[in-house]
Order: structure tokens, then sequence, then C-alpha cells
């Protein structure tokens, strides 16, 4: 009969109190450090269907609260500024747009989550490829996922440059007779501020982080709304109740915002709870919802057609609460690096030899990644362009078109049922036109702007 190892001390200590009707060999790796015990695989089947017991009793995992934490600042980030020229674009039937594709991607997320309870072992979004297509799939998947996370690190950092360079215009950097030009100087201070967040290997310590990001956009909210009452600006415009022209170039600015589905399984796996993840999503995805469709709105009633791309920048000048808001934006990248940047340092982590897996190689490894990030920002002059073409690809199939086809895969058509089928294929759809669509209308913005 095969056996093979399945714990650790502490859980093993815990089941030998509680008590197991599973028969257990203690074993102990005295060079290595790790405890455990062996079972056999159908020892082991009955042992994954108590994972939730055992986590839970070896205190290990993060809380159903924290894990609502990372996911709501998971999607609701800097699509918070742009949410109402999207508005704009389509007219007030936006908002049915906005509540549609939110219950999509909230949908293919709980998708993802049957994936991974297919088998206790996924714990990434690669594992759900790997165990739906095998190695060859996992790599695809791997590309589009860990380059979305990579690219949008990057972003984070060339948005904090520029936003620091507008508010400090004098501020000039020189290191030891070296003159930094002032936006990549402020990319390189951002990079060394975020840098300590970077090393939070925890999900359960990147809640407290999380928090301060969702309460940066809620400060956003209120200034916005204090600058229309307080300020002069008002809440007369009218708006259009529809325009089809614009209503492509808004689906693609909220699926942007509710692409968070690269991080959802590592947030998932990090649960002392699994099967509590579906709540999680649709916690998050309501909140967030709420907070898009506010921003939305009070965007769209004090500037009309004339909002811009980002509404701070439709804010009066010299105004306490256009500051407040400007500055608060600054906020999001640095309580969201970490969070997106995990996934890739994690990866890199697991494929060391465990003999180099130590404490200060991980440090290494996520000091070099930020390195590299710094480095592309200061290097691309094109980076916004790329990012529009990528963003509108990645995006589109890492959050809806690779749920869908994995759950497919694993659960088989004729396992689904009709209805819910048809709304799978239509969401494929969809997503196929929105990624063909939005790469097409990027790449051309790109040729105009070179």
């Amino acid at each position: 009969m095969d056996t093979h190892y399945c714990g650790s001390q502490n859980c093993v200590d815990k089941r030998e109190k509680k008590g197991s009707h599973l028969e257990q060999k203690l074993i102990c790796d005295e060079e290595q450090g790790n405890y455990g015990w062996f079972c056999s695989d159908e020892e082991a089947g009955i042992d994954s269907r108590h994972d939730k017991e055992w986590r839970a009793l070896a205190g290990e995992g993060t809380t159903f609260f924290r894990s609502c934490l990372n996911g709501l600042n998971t999607i609701c980030g800097i699509g918070i500024l742009s949410i109402s020229y999207a508005l704009s674009e389509a007219g007030w039937a936006g908002l049915a747009l906005l509540f549609l594709v939110a219950i999509v991607c909230c949908y293919t997320g709980i998708l993802l989550q049957r994936c991974m309870d297919t088998d206790t072992n996924i714990q990434t979004y690669p594992d759900i490829a790997d165990r739906a297509f095998g190695y060859y799939g996992q790599v695809i998947l791997s590309v589009f996922f860990y380059l979305e996370l990579y690219l949008v690190a990057i972003e984070f950092l060339i948005l904090e440059g520029d936003n620091l360079a507008k508010l400090f215009p004098s501020l000039s950097f020189e290191v030891a007779g070296w003159t930094i030009e002032r936006t990549q100087g402020f990319i390189i201070l951002s990079a060394l501020i975020i840098l300590p967040t970077a090393f939070l290997r925890s999900l359960d310590l990147l809640a407290y982080v999380s928090a301060s990001g969702i309460l940066a956009s809620l400060v956003v909210i209120a200034s916005v709304t204090s600058s229309g009452l307080v300020d002069g600006v008002g809440f007369h415009s009218k708006g259009r109740a529809l325009n089809p022209s614009g209503i492509p170039s808004a689906i693609s600015l909220f699926a942007f915002c509710y692409c968070g589905h690269a991080v959802f399984p590592t947030i998932c796996s990090s649960m002392k709870d699994r099967t509590k993840f579906s709540k999680v999503l649709i916690l998050s995805f309501t909140i967030s919802t709420l907070i898009y469709g506010s921003m939305g709105i009070l965007g769209y009633l004090m500037y009309g057609e004339e909002v811009k791309s980002q509404v701070t920048l439709n804010l009066p000048n010299g105004k306490l609460s256009s500051k407040i808001a400007i500055y608060t934006t600054l906020i999001n990248p640095f309580t969201k690096y970490a969070l997106v940047v995990t996934p890739i340092a994690s990866a890199i982590e697991d494929a060391l030899p465990s003999t180099k897996s130590s404490r200060s190689t991980n440090i290494f490894m996520r000091t070099l990644l930020m390195a590299s990030t710094v480095t592309v920002a200061l290097t691309i002059p094109l980076f916004g362009d790329l990012m529009t073409l990528i963003g509108s690809f990645l995006s589109c199939t890492v959050s809806l078109i690779f749920p869908c086809i994995c759950y497919l895969k694993l659960f088989g058509i004729s396992r689904i049922y009709k209805l819910e089928l048809m709304f799978i294929c239509g969401i494929l759809g969809v997503g196929s036109s929105i990624a063909i669509l939005g790469s097409y209308y990027s790449l051309r913005q790109i040729a105009e702007n070179l």
C-alpha cells in the first residue's frame, strides 16, 4: 500500500489530543526539522475531507474577515478613478453594465473555487490549469498570469512617479553627483518605501495593508463628494441615458476594475476554511460595486461629459478636498503592490530547491523582483499604451476565459446544467470579443502615438 507525507507537527499534536480514527505513524526528520505522519492513499482521501478541521485545529490560515479585506483590496483599486469616465462613455445605462460585469466576474471567481475543490493540493491559479490541461496548460496560463501581475506591479510604480512629480514639480534628485530626472527619482523612492511590504509572505499580515487601501478608496469618495457639496462644483449634470458607441470602451474599463482573478486562488488557499471563499467573493464584489457605483454617479453628476479619465484631474485646484483626494490616490499602489507580487514571488521560491529556500534567499528574490520592476518602469517610454494593450488581452483572458474553460474541462460538459452551460458559453463569447476588440483599439492607439 502506497504512503505519502501529509502533515505538520502542530497538526499531529492536535489530532493526537483530539483522537483520530486514522492509524498514523509520526515521523521526524531531525536534519530538516520537519514533522508529520505517513498515511495510505485511502486514508489520505479521508484526511482531505477533514482539511477544514485540521487547519482550524492547527490555527493556520487567514480568517474570513481578513480574507474579505484582501479580496476587496484586490478588486477595488485604481479603477475607481476612471469609473466616472466609463459611465460618461456609455451613459446612465452603463450602471446596468457595471452590475452585469460584476456578476459575471464574481461567477468566474466562484468557478475557480469549484476547480480548486476538485483537489486539495491545488493552491494557485497555475495549479488549476495543471489539473485541467496538464503541464502545457499550466505553462500557457502561467505566461498570461504572471505577466499580467508583473505589468500591473510596474504600472503601480509608474503611477506613483508621475503623480508625485506633478505634486512636487520643483523637487530634484541628486545622488553621488548624479542628477536623476524627477519622475524617475520618485519611482525609485516609491519602490524603496514599498519594498518592506513585499517581504510579507503571509496574506494574514497583508490584510492590514489591504485595510489601508480600502480606507483610501473611501476617503477618495468622501473628498470628491465634499468637492461637489462645499467647493461650488455641484451636481447639476444630467448626462445621457445611452451612448451605444461608447459601450465597448465602458465594458473594457468595467472589466479592468473587476479583474482580480489572478490573486483569488492565492487568497482562497490561504484561508483557514476554503469553503467560505465564495462568501468572501460575494461580499467583496458587492461592496466594491457599491463603491464603484457611488463614485461613478458622483463624478458623472458633477462633470457630465466633461469628466476626464481620472476624476481627480477635474477637481478644482488649491482646495483642501482636492488635495486630500490626490494624496490619497497615491496610497493605493503602496497597499496593493505586495498583494500583486506575492504569487510571483511564491512561484519563484517554490521552484527553488528546499535547501536554498531560506529566509535570506526569499528576501533576496523579492528584492530582485522589485529591482526588475523598477528597471522596466524606468526604461520603457510607451508603457502606458502597452499596458492598455496587455491589460485588454491578459485581464480578460485570465479573468473570464480561463476560468470557464478550466471548469468545463474538469467537470465535463455533460455534468453541467444546460442553463449554466449556456451562460458559460456566453461569457466565453463576450470575453473573447473584448480581448480581440480591446487589443485592436490599443494597437491602433499605439500606432497613432508613435
